[in-house]
């Protein structure tokens, strides 16, 4: 298998970090990194991120990742993630991550692994 790119790597290493029930955005994580923007980090997480859990990493709007709803759904609903209930006019009436209460800092990461 081929390697992956170092900041792909770090990606993957900080959607690792996320505890259950919690999510970062795509800004969120690229902040917490340090580098590049929400668009590198998407596409990361497009490439690789089928091994590590990336419904935890997720848009800022709160709107479930198009094409994968109902699996992320599921698990959010697993874990205990807080959603907020959909509207009649949602597509599919589907709910949103509750953002304010579903979004993690990344307070709490061990500090060796902290900013990686």
């Amino acid at each position: 298998m081929d390697e992956l790119p170092e900041y792909a790597e770090r990606v993957l290493q900080v959607a690792e970090l996320i505890p259950p029930g919690r999510v970062m955005t795509y800004g969120d994580v690229a902040e917490w990194l340090g580098e590049a923007g929400p668009r590198q980090v998407g596409r990361v997480m497009a490439l690789y991120g089928g091994g590590v859990p990336w419904w935890r990493v997720v848009r800022s709007d709160g709107v479930l990742l198009p094409g994968h709803e109902l699996r992320a759904l599921d698990r959010y609903r697993a874990e205990g993630t807080p959603l907020r209930g959909a509207s009649r006019a949602a597509e599919g009436h589907l709910p949103r991550l509750d953002m304010k209460r579903a979004r993690w800092d990344g307070v709490g990461a061990q500090s060796d692994e902290a900013h990686i």
